[in-house]
C-alpha cells in the first residue's frame, strides 16, 4: 500500500522533475493541472518502481494516473504496485487517463476491462511553428484579426510575468469578470477563480507566464508548462473588448517561449461549443484522446452465482447460513489456521459476532473481490476453499482448509483441484496461484502434487498453475 502525500507546492519539484521528461502530451500530466485543479480532483502523490504514482478523485472515486517513469522507472512494475494498492485498499481499479501511446499495453494487460474515451476530454494538440507564424492560407482569418489588433494597439508589448506583475495581474482579472460571460456560470466561474490563483505562480521556474501590456495596461496574460516535447498551456484569457487580441497574444506567447518545444497542448474544450470552434479554427495538428481503463476480475465478468462444483466424494457450493456454526468452528481453530497465513479476526473492523464470518464471505462475493465455496462430505460442512487476490490479469490466488476431524484423507487436494480446474477450464483464468508455509510440510506435499513450484522467500513457498 503506497504512502500518499497530497500535491502541494511545497512538493511540486519532486512532481515536476517526473512531468519534465513525460512524453504522453495530455495535460494531466503536467503539474499546473495538478495544481490548478486540487479543489477538484484532490491529487495525491506516491513514487514506486521508479515512477510517479498520482490519484485524484473524480465522480467521487478513486483514480489512478497512468505511471510516469523517472529515469530508470519500470512502468509494468509500478501498474503491478497499483493493482496491489487498490486491492489492499478495497477500491476498484480504475486508470483515467491513460494516454494513447500507452493504451496497448494496457490492452494486452488486462484481458477484461471497460475502456472508453470521451470527445469533450480530448486535448487540441498544435504544432508550435504554426502558432507562431500563422503562415498559410488556413490562417487568413488569425492574420485578419491580428491585423485589426495591431491597428489599435501598434504598441503593445508582451513581457514575462514575475512577482512585480501581480498588481497588474490583480488589475486585469478585476477587468476580466467585468467582460465575462458563460452560460454554465458555476463551472466557468471556479476555473476563473483557480486562473487566478494559478497566476500567482508566475515566476517560477515550473511555469512560462507572459502577458501583453497596452501601455500600462495588461490585456492578456497566459501560463504554460513544458513537458517533454509540449508545452501545456493551463492559462490563456484575454480582454475581449480587444477585438484580435486572443490570436496575436496566442502567436507572440508560442514565439516567445516556444522554441524548444514541437507542440501546444491548449487542452480540451469542457464541453462548451464556442470553446470547440475556436479551438478548431486554429487548426490543431490532431486531437490527443484520452482512455479511461476499468479493468475488470474474472468473476465480475463472468460468475454470476456461485457454482456447484462435484468431485469423487465431495460437493462444493455456497456457503449458506446453516453452516454458520460449523464455519465459525473452522475458522476460530488458532491450532489448525496457525498455518492459514490470514487472522480471520484480525481483519474484521468491528468486535465478532455470530455472523461476521459469513457476512465478511457475502461482502466479498458482492464486491466480486472473492469466491468462497463449502467443502462438503455427504452433506457434511469439511471445509473451505477460496479463490481471491486477483490480479486483473486472468490470475488468482487459491486457498483451502480442512476441518481438523477430517484432515488426513485427501479432501484438501481434492477441493482444491476441483476449484483450480474450474477457475482454469470453465471460468478460462490464465494461472491460479498458491503459497504454503516452509514448515506446513502437509501443504507443501498436496499443492506439489498439483502444481508447479513457482519460488520462495524467507517464510512462503509459492506454487502456481497454469494453461
Amino acid at each position: 500500500m503506497f504512502t500518499y502525500q497530497k500535491v502541494t507546492e511545497q512538493n511540486a519539484a519532486i512532481l515536476r522533475n517526473y512531468y519534465i521528461h513525460c512524453t504522453y502530451q495530455l495535460c494531466e500530466y503536467s503539474l499546473g493541472t495538478k495544481l490548478m485543479w486540487e479543489d477538484e480532483l484532490h491529487p495525491e502523490w506516491a513514487e514506486a518502481e521508479g515512477c510517479l504514482i498520482v490519484r485524484n478523485e473524480f465522480q467521487g472515486q478513486k483514480v489512478y494516473d497512468f505511471p510516469v517513469a523517472g529515469v530508470d522507472g519500470d512502468i509494468d512494475a509500478a501498474l503491478l504496485s497499483m493493482e496491489q494498492d487498490a486491492f489492499e485498499t478495497g477500491i476498484p481499479l480504475c486508470i483515467s487517463i491513460v494516454p494513447e501511446c500507452e493504451s496497448v499495453r494496457l490492452l494486452k494487460r488486462y484481458p477484461f476491462a471497460h475502456v472508453y474515451n470521451i470527445r469533450t476530454w480530448d486535448d487540441y494538440i498544435y504544432n508550435t511553428k504554426d502558432l507562431a507564424s500563422f503562415t498559410g492560407k488556413k490562417y487568413s482569418g488569425q492574420r485578419n484579426h491580428i491585423n485589426k489588433f495591431l491597428k489599435v494597439c501598434p504598441n503593445a508589448v508582451f513581457k514575462e510575468l514575475d512577482v512585480e506583475d501581480f498588481p497588474a495581474i490583480d488589475r486585469f482579472f478585476e477587468e476580466y469578470k467585468k467582460e465575462f460571460s458563460k452560460e454554465d456560470i458555476a463551472k466557468a466561474a471556479d476555473e476563473l477563480a483557480y486562473s487566478e490563483r494559478m497566476m500567482k505562480l508566475s515566476g517560477r521556474r515550473w511555469f512560462c507566464a507572459g502577458g501583453l501590456f497596452d501601455k500600462d495596461r495588461l490585456i492578456a496574460l497566459g501560463l504554460g508548462e513544458k513537458c517533454g516535447d509540449t508545452m501545456i498551456m493551463h492559462i490563456e484569457k484575454a480582454l475581449y473588448s480587444y477585438e484580435g487580441v486572443y490570436p496575436y497574444f496566442v502567436k507572440v506567447f508560442a514565439s516567445h517561449f516556444g522554441t524548444d518545444v514541437e507542440f501546444v497542448n491548449r487542452e480540451d474544450d469542457a464541453a462548451d461549443r464556442g470553446l470547440r470552434t475556436s479551438k478548431l479554427q486554429y487548426h490543431p495538428a490532431y486531437l490527443a484522446q484520452k482512455y479511461v481503463f476499468k479493468p475488470m476480475n474474472d468473476l465480475l465478468e463472468h460468475v454470476h452465482v456461485i457454482p456447484t462444483l462435484k468431485t469423487e466424494r465431495l460437493v462444493l457450493n455456497e456457503i449458506q447460513k446453516e453452516d454458520i456454526p460449523a464455519y465459525n468452528k473452522l475458522v476460530l481453530d488458532k491450532e489448525r489456521n496457525r498455518w492459514w497465513g490470514y487472522d480471520d479476526l484480525g481483519n474484521l473492523d468491528k468486535p465478532y459476532t455470530e455472523t461476521s464470518f459469513y457476512d465478511v464471505t457475502r461482502t466479498d462475493w458482492k464486491k466480486k473481490n472473492c469466491i468462497n465455496f463449502a467443502i462438503r462430505q455427504n452433506d457434511t460442512f469439511i471445509g473451505e476453499a477460496v479463490l481471491y487476490n486477483f490480479d486483473f490479469r486472468g490470475g488468482a490466488e487459491l486457498g483451502v482448509r480442512i476441518d481438523k476431524t477430517y484432515a488426513g484423507h485427501g479432501y484438501g487436494t481434492e477441493a482444491f483441484q476441483a476449484v483450480a480446474d474450474w477457475a482454469l477450464y470453465t471460468v478460462h483464468m490464465r494461472n491460479i496461484v498458491a503459497k504454503c508455509y516452509h514448515e506446513n510440510t502437509a501443504s507443501y506435499k498436496m499443492l506439489s502434487s498439483c502444481m508447479t513450484k513457482s519460488g520462495s522467500d524467507e517464510t512462503f513457498d509459492y506454487f502456481r498453475k497454469e494453461v
